[in-house]
């Protein structure tokens, strides 16, 4: 298992009339999650386009808990439980300041040749970099 953590402030403009966050931010928030979570394995999402290839989302799962108001500092856990192979599958999870379990989600993408549109395998260098926290069992 892999996982990363990211701290981010709710600002007013992802807000609705309710002072809470708009739903759809959520999406945002998991994009911005994997993003950071592939850029500490040494991966941009740059780096996968300059090589053909794209990461669509396929399949979005989201629990919303509680709340998250304007202005919480929040932290986006982003976490690989499975090694990818031509789908790559991020579980989410986002807590407040004080540790109030807030959201749940689950995105998988595809990693797709940008010519032809097809599923691919993942890089290389992507799978030797995510190993070494997935050992084999026996």
């Amino acid at each position: 298992m892999y996982s990363s953590d990211l701290k981010q402030r709710i600002r007013y403009g992802e807000t609705d009339q309710m002072g809470y966050v708009y739903y759809g931010r959520y999406a945002e928030f998991f994009e911005i999650g994997r993003t950071e979570l592939m850029r500490a394995l040494g991966m941009t999402y740059r780096e996968l386009e300059s090589r053909g290839i794209l990461l669509p989302v396929v399949k979005m799962h989201v629990k919303y808990i509680r709340p998250v108001a304007y202005d919480e500092l929040i932290t986006i856990r982003t976490t690989l439980r499975t090694l990818p192979t031509a789908r790559i599958t991020f579980h989410y999870e986002i807590f407040n300041e004080a540790g109030d379990f807030l959201n749940e989600a689950e995105v998988q993408l595809v990693f797709t040749d940008s010519v032809s549109r097809k599923p691919v395998r993942p890089p290389k260098d992507l799978i030797e970099a995510l190993s070494p926290f997935f050992p084999v069992s026996t």
